[in-house]
């Protein structure tokens, strides 16, 4: 093997070891010091609890309403991924593979809405949300996440698609199925690893928002835990423990989710590479 090859293949090695390090560090930096004490914290952050303890995930419990906001969390954000792999995987498979009348400009009034930031929009719908009815409801805040993640979950379903043989559907048909049965017994079942992605990306979207959260609910009644843990910085600022705890709460369901999606994943985007 030539000196350039092996200096190319080390310098991929410590690339990739950089970035899964910076990745993982701060979560495993956060979820160790969750099991601290605030003196542990204070006088040695980096070192390893002497006496581990879930003390700071029972304060958090405690003192916000933290297992509510779960809930809610658990429950938005559940609803946004099945709907959104449900309806947004049909308007993809609309763009993906039918032709009709402003098809080409309403795809790219979709996609557009990817640039647009989501502080530019909070006032349009949070009046809407007003005049509706759905202000401080569940309900109001899946639509909104649903409204928010609609242009990257079509996109990335509508690119799967597109890698998926015509031939399939035209053999379909010839064997006598109707539209609705060639679609949801071949089609849908066949880009399972474009929803997979398209459910990451609502998932995180729904289940990581404060500004929403925070802007269209005004009780326990719909907030969710990224507005309790905003709430347990205020009431107990300095507890450090708790906070920490708090966040590894937050951000663990998240990696649970990528990983029983993983391979899912890796064939989506393996597929748009080569197809692509």
């Amino acid at each position: 093997m030539k000196i350039n090859q092996i200096l190319s293949k080390t310098g991929k090695y410590i690339f990739l070891v950089f970035i899964i390090l910076v990745s993982l560090i701060p979560f495993l930096w956060c979820a160790m010091s969750s099991f601290k004490t605030q003196s542990e914290i204070l006088s040695s952050a980096f070192a390893l609890p002497r006496s581990p303890s879930f003390k700071n995930y029972i304060g958090a419990f405690t003192l916000t309403p933290l297992a509510r906001y779960f809930v809610n969390s658990f429950v938005i954000t559940s609803f946004c991924v099945v709907l959104g792999c449900i309806f947004l995987n049909m308007g993809a498979y609309v763009f993906a593979r039918f032709e009709f009348k402003g098809k080409n400009q309403l795809y790219t009034l979709i996609t557009l809405a990817m640039l647009i930031p989501s502080t530019a929009i909070i006032f349009p719908v949070f009046l809407i949300m007003n005049k509706t009815g759905l202000y401080d409801t569940k309900s109001g805040l899946v639509i909104v996440y649903l409204a928010i993640a609609m242009p990257t979950a079509v996109y990335v379903m509508r690119s799967f698609y597109l890698t998926i043989p015509k031939e399939l559907e035209e053999a379909a048909y010839i064997d006598g199925a109707g539209f609705y049965r060639t679609y949801f017994s071949i089609m849908m079942p066949l880009s399972k690893p474009g929803m997979a992605t398209a459910a990451i990306l609502i998932f995180l979207s729904s289940w990581n928002d404060f500004l929403y959260a925070l802007m269209l609910t005004s009780g326990n009644n719909a907030r969710t835990i990224p507005v309790a843990l905003n709430q347990l910085q205020s009431s107990m600022g300095g507890n450090y423990g708790q906070i920490f705890a708090a966040c590894t709460i937050i951000v663990l369901p998240s990696i649970i989710l990528y990983f029983c999606l993983q391979k899912k994943i890796e064939v989506a985007l393996l597929t748009g590479a080569v197809k692509g």
